[in-house]
Formats: C-alpha cells, sequence, structure tokens
C-alpha cells in the first residue's frame, strides 16, 4: 500500500461526535438530511464488502472537505469495526498524531439532532 497522510490531525471544535457538539450549531451550511446521509459510512456489523469496494466511504470533515472527519475516523478505526478502513490506516503515516477533543458518540445516530 502506498503511504499516506491524514491533512489534520486535531478534531474541529464543532465536530458532531464530540458530545458537546449541537448538531444545529455546526458552521458551514450545516443540513440534517446530509448528515442522515452519512450513516452510508458506516461499516455494518458482519458486513465484509467494504474490503472489496473500489472506493471506501469516508465522513468529510465538515470544515473541509480536504480532511477526513476525525471523530468518524477514531469511531470506525474502534466500536465501528471498520475493517476497510482498517487496512487503509496501516499505511497512514500520521495516524498516531490524533487528538480528540473531549468526550465521542458511541453511535452515528447520537451525532444527529434530536
Amino acid at each position: 500500500m502506498k503511504p499516506w497522510s491524514l491533512a489534520r490531525t486535531v478534531q474541529c471544535a464543532k465536530c458532531p461526535w464530540r458530545v458537546s457538539t449541537d448538531p444545529n450549531e455546526i458552521p458551514n451550511g450545516y443540513d440534517v438530511k446530509k448528515h442522515r446521509q452519512l450513516e452510508r459510512t458506516i461499516a455494518k456489523e458482519g458486513d465484509l464488502s467494504g474490503i472489496y469496494a473500489k472506493e471506501l466511504r469516508i465522513m468529510a470533515c465538515h470544515e473541509t472537505h480536504q480532511a477526513h472527519c476525525l471523530g468518524w475516523l477514531m469511531h470506525q478505526l474502534g466500536p465501528g469495526n471498520n475493517l476497510a478502513l482498517r487496512i487503509a490506516c496501516l499505511s497512514c503515516e500520521n495516524l498516531d498524531e490524533v487528538k480528540l477533543c473531549g468526550p465521542q458518540h458511541a453511535r452515528f445516530e447520537d451525532t444527529l439532532p434530536e
């Protein structure tokens, strides 16, 4: 695998994965309908099809689409058990520099407004 690096390594202030973030206060044209559609980036338990996909579905940061959402990334590498992402991150050169800020949501559904 070709080595690559994350575009950012510190979680943004209004990341929806942060428990302290009110999704209604996310800047840059937050749209709850688009947020709900991001569920397609969440690995499904027992589904290994992502390993064979030509393109890995990721959640981009709402501040810049040039970077991964770090809350999503760390969730999917941990409790989300996204095996395709885990394999892709084996060649990530700066994954160990990721810093999350505060408690994180346990499930994608919890990142949505109530």
